[in-house]
């Protein structure tokens, strides 16, 4: 049994941690944190956890989480950066729910993320989360950063056509949208019900801090990666994101044989029929990303749509694959549940 601890429990992503472990064979959650909430019941914060759990949230500096053999952070940004040497030091294990090590270079951190980075040593020793890329790291890991939510769903809709060499690495476009639950639990106007209800936006076109998230895995995989266009929009939907790609297609290879033929073995990578439309409804509640492939009037234009549930594949469940990995668990262990429907 794995005994974990969750580090900000009381966010959608905290909840969501809960959630899935709760059903989760393999793991008991001994301690949750929140600065703002500890001394209450997480079962009275959030009843869906009626019946589940009988835990009481503690502080962040809560001992107790140094007898934990995982920690999930699921914390704002530039908050695990301060307490993962700490826990690294007396041999716990890491996922890290936030942006803190996802990017390898400290300068480009505090550029995005506007602040120093605490422990810019530690960077180059995260792997990061995606086990579609980094599996076999993963699974040797102490540290693992845990992708975000349009990261996941752009990386798997793009990774099959650049590794072999099916699209041109210049001009990329990746257009997509989210549901509100990706901006987090906080109170904030934009996301409030009358401001982004009956509504539908673009935001930060100018640049966004998952653009280099993004630019970074897709380099890592084709180096002459360039010229990438990430647009990001807010959608009235509690969950979900559906990314949109557009790509020149380059090389002569059927693009659905070979979506379909890479992701044979991926437990959480469903590629669609040729001609499918997958929506966003399809994969609530699920640790899976569908795939459709494109090439209108058969053309040179590839377009792949990508859907995942935000706070499941991107986010939470994707942290609970990342942990099974990590443990020599079966990949699968407590995320077959299936999409809600409707």
């Amino acid at each position: 049994m794995i005994h974990a601890g969750i580090i900000g429990a009381t966010g959608y992503t905290g909840v969501e941690l809960l959630r899935i472990l709760s059903g989760h064979p393999g793991v008991r959650v001994d301690v949750v944190t929140s600065d703002s909430e500890a001394g209450k019941p997480v079962a009275d914060i959030f009843p869906s956890l009626r019946g589940v759990t009988d835990l009481v949230l503690t502080r962040h500096d809560d001992e107790a989480i140094r007898d934990c053999e995982v920690v999930f952070f699921a914390t704002p940004n530039a908050t695990a950066m301060h307490r993962a040497p700490e826990l690294l030091s007396v041999g716990i294990r890491i996922i890290d729910l936030s942006a803190d090590f996802r990017l390898k270079d400290a300068a480009t951190w505090s550029h995005w993320y506007g602040e120093p980075h605490a422990c810019p040593e530690l960077l180059e020793q995260a792997v990061y989360g995606l086990p579609e890329i980094n599996r076999s790291l993963i699974r040797e890991a102490s540290l693992v950063a845990n992708p975000g939510c349009y990261p996941t769903s752009v990386i798997l809709g793009l990774l099959p056509a650049l590794l072999h060499g099916l699209i041109d690495s210049t001009g990329i476009i990746a257009d997509a949208k989210s549901g509100v639950s990706g901006a987090g639990r906080k109170a904030a106007l934009a996301t409030q019900f009358s401001e982004a209800g009956e509504s539908f936006s673009a935001y930060a076109v100018a640049g966004h801090r998952h653009h280099p998230e993004i630019f970074q895995a897709l380099k890592s995989v084709h180096e002459g990666m360039e010229d990438f266009t990430f647009v990001p929009h807010l959608v009235p939907m509690v969950r979900g994101i559906h990314a949109t790609l557009y790509a020149r297609v380059s090389g002569d290879e059927t693009v659905q044989t070979c979506y379909e033929n890479h992701y044979a073995d991926e437990p959480f990578v469903d590629v669609l029929p040729a001609g499918s439309h997958p929506d966003t409804k399809s994969v609530r509640g699920s640790n899976t990303c569908r795939i459709a492939v494109h090439q209108p009037e058969n053309g040179r234009r590839l377009i792949v749509l990508s859907v995942i549930d935000n706070l499941v594949k991107g986010a939470a469940g994707q942290a609970v694959q990342n942990m099974n990995i990590m443990h020599g668990l079966a990949e699968t262990t407590g995320l077959t549940r299936i999409a809600l429907s409707p």
